[in-house]
């Protein structure tokens, strides 16, 4: 399923199309999967389970690496940005799957929890940063959480709408990168208390 609406979009990801893809018979398909929706839904999980894969195995590098918790988040958002065949891939399947949840209360309940989720993990960040010193002591956790994802997916947006488009003398990507370093550096603006000892 992920492989045809990433190719080809939502309106060609039918039964019989997925279950050539996947090389079975339709009826097998018809057994698991009782409309598109299911189909999406469960295309939606693959692809969200991949995505949070990557992104716990960049944490666990980055803790092990000694990184900050600024480095470690951003590197976090930038593997949801579509800057890659496979990143774009993954955008056009969560995009048609946000579509669909528009008119489907079930769906969209997903992605309301998927959302939620993302924020609460960079809250999580921020308030694991007030207490090593990368973030100030009043700074706003969810609040901060809500404006890194609403820039991050707006940028993903524009990232895949218009990639090779300039930002002044700066490409779309080099752009990203900038806005994404600025945001981050008013949120983490100490430094991390936990490494001083291993770099004396």
């Amino acid at each position: 399923m992920s492989r045809v609406v990433s190719r080809a979009g939502l309106d060609a990801a039918t039964v019989a199309r997925v279950a050539t893809e996947a090389r079975v018979s339709v009826g097998l398909v018809q057994h698991y999967f009782a409309s598109k929706d299911d189909l999406l839904l469960f295309a939606y999980g693959q692809v969200t389970a991949d995505i949070g894969g990557r992104v716990a195995a960049l944490i666990a590098a980055g803790e092990k690496q000694e990184q900050t918790i600024s480095a470690i988040v951003s590197a976090c958002l930038t593997e949801l940005l579509p800057i890659d065949e496979r990143r774009r891939a993954e955008f056009r399947v969560t995009h048609a799957f946000l579509g669909r949840a528009l008119d489907n209360p079930a769906l969209a309940e997903v992605a309301r929890t998927t959302s939620a989720d993302i924020r609460a993990r960079l809250s999580t960040a921020v308030t694991n940063g007030k207490e090593c010193g990368e973030v100030e002591p009043d700074v706003d956790a969810d609040l901060a959480a809500t404006r890194m994802s609403a820039l991050v997916e707006g940028l993903a947006d524009q990232l895949y709408l218009d990639p090779n488009r300039s930002v002044g003398p700066l490409t779309l990507a080099a752009a990203t990168d900038e806005t994404l370093r600025a945001c981050l550096a008013d949120v983490f603006t100490g430094e991390c208390r936990h490494h001083w000892p291993s770099r004396t």
